[in-house]
């Protein structure tokens, strides 16, 4: 019998701000068994980048990410944010190491093609280490891994963290019986964005397309959904969309086919 694994995905609003920041280390620490951490980060990213003059650009959600500000997110992720979130973790008794991409080969990626729009310095997935992080897992040691991969030519790409969060959790979905768990302000996907009690409890592929096509998921909510069902389609045993002070708890949109 595999042993299981929560992956837990929290946005940059989550991780950026003090007091959500803390309530979300002490649930997280508080969750039993196995666990990896995979946060963004993106509103520190261009607050510091404006600190410095540089304007962030965005297209349909996405950051442009030219070699300029490819400096700011890696030190944005993979520094303040990443150790902010390994360090409070530390004082929670949970021993938390912080990665990127690069680290240990965790992640792999290539450069983004050009097709309409040229991103810069932004990654696709190709490759998951995941003897690499059951190694880490093993030796209980909780992986905090950052928005961030390499492309094994030395350059550092900045890449989606729900993407990360779903391509770690398909490749250790051959070693456990993983969970994975995508936290935003929501209390999960709603039917109508401005009534919290809505909550789609679950969502199957024909609901999706139905609802896809009369506008009412649209956005950013399309990429997050289609990483969720990926991982269900690749071995994932559940994924849940919640909100973060519902993490430990079953309140959300469970996935599934």
């Amino acid at each position: 019998m595999k042993q299981k694994l929560s992956i837990i995905k929290v946005g940059g609003k989550i991780v950026e701000e003090n007091t959500s920041l803390k309530a979300l280390l002490q649930t997280f620490a508080a969750l039993p068994g196995k666990k990896i951490l995979v946060h963004g980060g993106g509103r520190s990213a261009t607050k510091m980048a404006s600190s410095m003059g540089l304007e962030s650009k965005m297209v349909n959600g996405r950051r442009i990410t030219d070699e300029a500000m490819l400096r700011i997110v890696t030190m944005v992720y993979g520094g303040l944010v990443n150790k902010t979130i390994v360090a409070g973790l530390q004082a929670l008794g949970t021993n938390a190491l912080g990665l990127t991409g690069a680290d240990i080969n965790a992640i792999r990626s290539v450069k983004r093609p050009v097709e309409e729009v040229d991103y810069g310095f932004v990654g696709d997935v190709v490759q998951v280490n995941g003897t690499g992080l059951r190694d880490l897992l093993d030796l209980d040691i909780v992986p905090v891994m950052a928005p961030l991969t390499h492309d094994a030519k030395g350059t550092i790409l900045n890449t989606n963290a729900d993407t990360i969060a779903g391509e770690t959790a398909k490749e250790l979905a051959n070693y456990y019986e993983v969970t994975l768990v995508y936290c935003f302000e929501k209390n999960g996907v709603l039917l109508d964005e401005n009534e919290e009690d809505s909550v789609i409890k679950v969502l199957r592929p024909d609901l999706y397309a139905e609802l896809k096509e009369k506008k009412v998921i649209c956005g950013g909510m399309i990429p997050k959904l289609d990483n969720a069902f990926a991982a269900v389609q690749a071995g994932v045993k559940e994924v849940l969309i919640t909100k973060a002070s519902n993490l430990g708890s079953t309140n959300g949109t469970r996935i599934t086919l």
